[in-house]
């Protein structure tokens, strides 16, 4: 028998829409700037942290971890950063069953490039927007999140979920 469900109250109701509609105009709005420079934000993404890691190469699960995207989604990233020059894959040196992703020399000058165009659109549409104290809550607010998350990565099994009678 199913629980009764603990709704939102009105105020709940009113902060839980904002933060659905902000977070995808927010993603939209970083995205269309990213695009100006022929590059989309997943892309950017995935660039992004390979130059924050060693070497600048990850094995392609890690990378689909870092980024909370399906390791398909990543590899189809990565095929077409591969084929403008920007990544390079390998097999991985430790068991030959993983793949590495690096990033190349063009890679690299690319992110170089449109960091500032995305440093310069994450500050004009969040950070600006925002009092400190109120990007600071939210970095919190998203760093619990996250923990809680971390903590309990289960996603419910579609086929354990009970089929609705018509």
């Amino acid at each position: 028998m199913a629980s009764e469900a603990r709704w939102l109250t009105a105020d709940e109701q009113v902060s839980w829409r904002a933060y659905l509609r902000a977070t995808r105009e927010l993603t939209v709005a970083l995205d269309r700037d990213l695009q100006c420079e022929g590059i989309s934000l997943p892309e950017y993404e995935l660039l992004s942290m390979l130059s924050e890691a060693d070497d600048d190469r990850l094995r392609m699960s890690a990378l689909a971890d870092l980024i909370v995207q399906s390791r398909s989604r990543v590899t189809h990233t990565a095929a077409r950063l591969e084929r403008r020059g920007w990544v390079q894959r390998r097999p991985a040196p430790d068991d030959g069953r993983g793949v590495v992703l690096e990033l190349t020399d063009e890679g690299r000058d690319a992110i170089r490039r449109f960091a500032v165009t995305h440093v310069e659109s994450v500050r004009r549409h969040l950070v600006d927007v925002l009092r400190p104290d109120q990007f600071r809550a939210l970095g919190e607010a998203m760093l619990a999140v996250d923990a809680a998350y971390q903590a309990d990565p289960t996603t419910p099994d579609p086929a354990a979920c009970p089929t609705m009678e018509p």
